[in-house]
């Protein structure tokens, strides 16, 4: 199973930039879209629809042209959900689950904090509400791969600057500590000690130490100059990690300020 995370930041916008005739090479069986910025009837198009995968979205209805969610998969899910329970969030277009049997593929867009101490406040209040949900579907004993922009950074690996960013959003400490403490592997910080027991950054089950990035600003020269920040992330269970055979991430051709990530997991293996 071929699964690809991608902020499109604008997915019409990507799509006029060739982004599904990209797709249509890479014989993935589910896309996971943040940032749609457009509501579900002006993606309804032949150019936003490619041939052999159904389409589901989660708008923002708070703010028309603000966040969205997508997922597109070849096969038909049991049921999806798009709502977790809390207004401010869902209603910002940021949670979308398809569950096929016992897995659920998750489209998940956690709020930047970069435009001021408002919307860091609102961040911080997503981190410490989300957290127990994490914590709730990790123990489900259901499989999870959740694909999205977190907007936050883990380690110096993933990140550039590291020194001239500890004070920006993104990568404060405090930020780095709650996705930490939420992944079981070696590839944190070194200020929070990894659980037990956890998530699993699936680039990192597949390529360790490797330092590649999927997000770079917009201004001045920073993707020429690979000036970037790794913020998306497929994080999944245990026994799926189990399966991990790659990953990849592909900064050109460009589509987004973002890049697309891409896992391929095979059979799911036995929690460890």
């Amino acid at each position: 199973m071929r699964i690809l995370t991608f902020n499109a930041n604008g997915l019409r916008s990507a799509a006029s930039k060739g982004f599904f005739d990209w797709f249509a090479a890479q014989d993935v069986d589910v896309l996971c879209v943040q940032e749609t910025k457009a509501q579900e009837h002006q993606l309804d198009v032949p150019a936003l629809r490619p041939a052999g995968y159904r389409a589901w979205f989660k708008d923002a209805t708070t703010r028309k042209g603000y966040s969205g969610v997508a997922i597109y998969s070849r096969h038909a899910p049991d049921a999806v959900r798009d709502r977790l329970g809390w207004d401010a969030f869902d209603d910002e277009g940021r949670y979308l689950e398809l569950r096929f049997g016992a897995l659920s593929v998750v489209s998940l867009y956690l709020p930047s904090g970069s435009s001021g101490p408002e919307r860091q406040a609102f961040k911080e209040r997503v981190m410490a509400w989300l957290r127990p949900i994490l914590d709730g579907w990790l123990a489900s004993g259901r499989q999870y791969v959740l694909c999205g922009d977190w907007n936050i950074v883990r380690s110096r690996r993933d990140i550039k600057n590291w020194s001239g960013n500890q004070k920006n959003s993104g990568c404060l400490p405090h930020e780095r500590a709650w996705l930490n403490a939420l992944i079981a592997d070696p590839y944190g910080d070194g200020l929070t000690p990894p659980p037990a027991y956890g998530w699993k950054d699936a680039f990192r089950v597949a390529r360790g130490e490797a330092v590649e990035y999927s997000w770079w600003s917009q201004r001045g020269a920073a993707r020429a100059n690979n000036v970037g920040w790794r913020i998306d992330y497929q994080l999944c269970t245990p026994g799926i990690a189990a399966g991990i055979r790659a990953a990849a991430i592909f900064p050109e051709p460009k589509f987004s300020d973002h890049a697309p990530v891409l896992v391929d997991y095979g059979a799911p293996g036995h929690a460890r």
